[in-house]
């Protein structure tokens, strides 16, 4: 045998040993995370701190609110609900120590900076048995009072962080993958805040910390009393909420009669205001003809939108906006509108007791009375016909 065919020789059986070496190592590879898997030790898909790629965290877009069949976590009241224990631990209204925000406890002494916890646990909250006290000293240091209704994939959840530093921003989603990238999101924006040239906007993340958002998995549908308490919100968006086109699923959109006046309850007199976007022009006209018909909502002029930087950042920043832009599946347009909540007569809840802009309400009837809420054509009152 010639020395060439020797050396081809040894070289396939250098590569088959090398293959060999492979195989093994693979094997060793599964065996370790089968191991890992029967021991219950999963490697998570995203480390704490780090950009979650949102292709391991896509889901179904539609969903029922109201036969949703998992469980979520509420407070029996608002009262007892502690924000600052899971959602924001380093609020920039709360004491600061150094270059990081610090929570201060009861005993004076200080706790080290914590992180949003797993978005499949809810907030803790104070059970009804402890004293008033200690759950008023936490639970009512910080509140949000901004939310973001199906927040998605949380671009208008930042964005509003970014854009009003001075407010509580909370986002709130039902999937529980687009709550946990939401999550992640967020802590891999304020690990960017806390290493500037890291930052890959390129302005060194000294616009914003992200300490004052946070997001939430809960059913926005049922839970909302639960969590916040009367004329405590400033804002709330509905940015491209599921259509639910056939007539027998329209109980589940997110804006209705009924929803409407709890979105009223919520929301802060002469200064609150609700939000809602879409690209489906009949869902739009849905919004515009509840919202208009219920007695506790004023529409906004063109005017007073363009005033409003929120309009801008509600078209430009959501996930759904951007392909709207992008592929336009119902067109290109975007529909929307901007409701503030008015004040009633007795509602002094504003904190101005002399301030009182409706008093000739019972003068052209629109006021809600027990005589006139449930009459025809008024207030969502309709008349099926068989």
């Amino acid at each position: 045998m010639s020395k060439t065919n020797k050396g081809r020789k040894r070289n396939r059986s250098s590569a088959v040993a090398s293959n060999n070496n492979n195989n093994n190592n693979n094997i060793d590879d599964a065996s370790a995370a089968t191991a890992q898997h029967a021991l219950g030790i999963v490697a998570p898909i995203t480390t704490e701190g780090s950009m979650p790629q949102k292709k391991f965290y896509r889901s179904r877009a539609h969903c029922n609110p109201l036969s949703f069949n998992e469980n979520f976590d509420y407070p029996a009241r608002p009262d007892l609900m502690d924000w600052t224990e899971d959602h924001y631990p380093e609020h920039p209204s709360l004491s600061s120590s150094g270059s990081r925000w610090r929570r201060k406890t009861e005993e004076g002494s200080e706790e080290e900076e914590g992180v949003i916890p797993s978005s499949s646990s809810s907030s803790s909250f104070h059970s009804s048995s402890q004293s008033q006290s200690s759950s008023s000293s936490l639970s009512m240091a910080v509140r949000p009072d901004v939310l973001d209704v199906g927040c998605g994939f949380g671009g208008l959840t930042l964005a509003l962080s970014a854009a009003m530093p001075d407010r509580t921003i909370l986002g709130l989603e039902i999937r529980p993958k687009v709550a946990e990238y939401v999550r992640l999101r967020i802590l891999a924006r304020r690990t960017e805040q806390r290493h500037p040239d890291d930052d890959d906007d390129g302005n060194g993340g000294a616009s914003a910390s992200y300490r004052n958002c946070s997001v939430m998995r809960t059913n926005a549908m049922k839970y909302l009393p639960n969590l916040f308490v009367k004329s405590s919100l400033l804002k709330m968006f509905f940015c491209f909420p599921d259509p639910h086109f056939k007539r027998k699923n329209h109980p589940r959109r997110i804006i209705s009669e009924r929803l409407l006046s709890e979105y009223a309850y919520l929301l802060r007199p002469n200064v609150g205001r609700l939000y809602c976007i879409t690209d489906v022009r009949d869902l739009h006209d849905w919004h515009v003809d509840r919202c208009d018909a219920h007695p506790m909502f004023r529409k906004l002029n063109d005017d007073e939108m363009k005033d409003d930087p929120c309009v801008e950042l509600m078209k430009s920043t959501t996930e759904e906006g951007k392909k709207v832009r992008r592929e336009g599946k119902f067109g290109h347009e975007m529909y929307y509108a901007v409701y503030e909540r008015r004040s009633a007569n007795d509602d002094d809840d504003d904190g101005n007791e002399n301030e009182n802009e409706n008093d000739g309400e019972d003068d052209d009837g629109s006021a809600v009375t027990a005589e006139n809420f449930f009459e025809e054509g008024r207030f969502g009152v309709e008349v099926w016909s068989s």
